[in-house]
């Protein structure tokens, strides 16, 4: 069995930056660098900008937003690794390449606990399992949609955006507590995997919770259940994994801001400060309630230790659905 320890969101009060006055500039960066390890257009791409227009000219005159993509971001983070510790190179990222891929993966190209320095969340948000017309319409329900692939074997399936995501643990961990086989088929993002649910290919997919909104809406697909501690805001009429009898499969999806190690920790209090005000902006937070996320601005003390809690949780998930590290 394993147990998640929930993270405690921080303040989401504005940090005042008017008083930093020339002496912030001799230390501000002409221009600072935000990487992202995934393509334009994708949620975590518009997070970053949504921001990145509230941080100039507070903490740098220039703040960018730059893509490095591949290896599920992880080419971003060793970007962030090797750049020079002066606050000029900033990376967002899910939790999945700090906290997950160290127990997918037999060997990483950084170390995500000596090589980064947290800053600040930037947002959180509930992942989903969706069904769509494979699944008859009298599944309503996870323990529904169990019951249906214990009886439907060729048909049990379910899909996320990659082998070692956290939607594969997820859909593997719900599959383990009722006791049935559920093929968990790979691709590469989550969109082509509705797509395919959508067009009567695939039984299920599970993701973030956002990213089936649309197609739930125009009644194309069905939420049976999400990962929260509590239902969400934007989906208050969907039950979570906890109170449906999966009380151990609670997950908080997370993005969060870091700097190379070494960084300054004077540095990390200024970013920190900014990206803070910047997420407390009524627009950004109106811009996010869009992407179905809340803004989860926190310290950096309280971003390390959300980091460590879920490490250890997916530790313990790998250890009980007995995944094999990849190369």
């Amino acid at each position: 069995m394993f147990t998640r320890r929930h993270f405690v969101h921080a303040s989401a009060a504005a940090v005042a930056l008017a008083g930093f006055g020339r002496s912030a500039w001799a230390q501000s960066p002409e221009t600072a660098k935000v990487i992202i390890g995934f393509a334009p257009g994708g949620t975590i791409d518009l997070v970053a900008r949504r921001v990145a227009d509230r941080m100039a000219p507070a903490y740098a005159r220039n703040v960018i937003v730059e893509n490095k993509t591949g290896a599920g971001g992880q080419i971003a983070v060793q970007a962030v690794n090797t750049a020079a510790p002066d606050g000029s190179t900033i990376l967002l990222t899910p939790a999945s390449p700090l906290a997950l891929h160290p127990h997918t993966f037999k060997k990483l190209p950084y170390d995500p606990v000596a090589d980064l320095a947290p800053v600040s969340g930037a947002v959180s948000f509930d992942y989903a399992l969706a069904v769509g017309p494979m699944v008859p319409a009298s599944v309503k329900t996870v323990p529904d949609f169990l019951a249906w692939a214990k009886a439907n074997p060729a048909q049990a399936n379910f899909g996320s955006a990659g082998n070692g995501s956290a939607a594969h643990f997820m859909g593997a961990a719900l599959a383990d507590a009722g006791k049935v086989k559920v093929q968990h088929i790979a691709f590469r993002g989550s969109q082509p995997a509705i797509l395919d649910m959508v067009g009567g290919q695939l039984a299920a997919v599970i993701g973030p919770t956002g990213e089936f909104m649309s197609q739930a809406q125009a009644g194309k697909v069905r939420l049976l259940g999400t990962s929260g501690k509590q239902r969400g805001r934007f989906t208050p009429d969907v039950g979570t994994f906890a109170e449906q009898g999966y009380k151990d499969v609670q997950v908080v999806g997370w993005f969060g801001y870091y700097v190379p190690a070494r960084t300054p920790q004077e540095v990390v209090q200024r970013l920190n400060a900014s990206i803070r005000s910047g997420l407390a902006d009524k627009d950004v937070i109106d811009s996010l309630a869009k992407l179905y996320m809340e803004p989860m601005p926190t310290t950096p003390a309280e971003l390390g230790a959300l980091q460590k809690a879920e490490s250890e949780f997916w530790a313990g998930v790998a250890r009980s659905i007995g995944f094999t590290p990849s190369a």
